[in-house]
């Protein structure tokens, strides 16, 4: 099942800004862009344990949608505004689980809502011990060949090491911010 979040540009910091925002300035924080992002996968890749993580809910005992293959084919109406697409993956599935997420992965690449928009590539569960490496995803996922413009990251993830997440995340924002410029860029002229 997808989820729909939002992001502000300082994901962890936000907290902490404000705090020190308030404690030594007097003008308002300036004005911090959000994006809309959506997060989509195949079940048990970890999209909502990930996400419950890294805004600090607690996710024990977080159990794979039910129905998700039925709710996929309803995907493409969480893309309408998008502005980034993270794609959640487990990177220790079976070979037919890894072949259906490529295939969806190639799929949102290719959706014409979401072609031109970056991507997040995150290989889950590379804590377990059946996890291909992040090379062999790229490999297997042959994301180089579809690179024709298209601006995405892939990164090793795991709900053990959340650092490595909210970093994935800075890289996104970047990728969301360098994508902003560039229409305001063509935009002035």
């Amino acid at each position: 099942m997808s989820e729909h979040i939002q992001l502000s540009i300082a994901l962890c910091r936000i907290g902490f800004y404000t705090c020190i925002q308030k404690l030594c300035c007097k003008a308002p924080p300036p004005a911090r862009p959000e994006y809309d992002v959506v997060c989509i996968g195949l079940s048990g890749a970890g999209k909502t344990s990930l996400l419950s993580r890294l805004c600090n809910e607690i996710s024990d005992g977080t159990i794979p949608t039910t129905g998700a293959e039925t709710v996929k084919k309803y995907w493409s109406r969480y893309y309408q505004g998008s502005q980034g697409v993270v794609f959640v993956l487990n990177s220790a599935a079976s070979d037919e689980e890894m072949e259906a997420a490529r295939s969806e992965l190639h799929l949102a690449m290719q959706h014409p809502q979401l072609c031109t928009l970056p991507f997040l590539i995150l290989a889950n569960h590379q804590d377990s011990p059946a996890a291909r490496s992040v090379s062999e995803i790229q490999k297997y996922f042959e994301l180089q060949p579809l690179n024709r413009g298209k601006r995405w990251i892939l990164a090793g993830t795991t709900t053990n090491n959340m650092e490595a997440v909210r970093e994935s995340f800075s890289q996104l924002i970047s990728l969301l911010e360098e994508k902003e410029r560039m229409l305001e860029g063509l935009q002035t002229k």
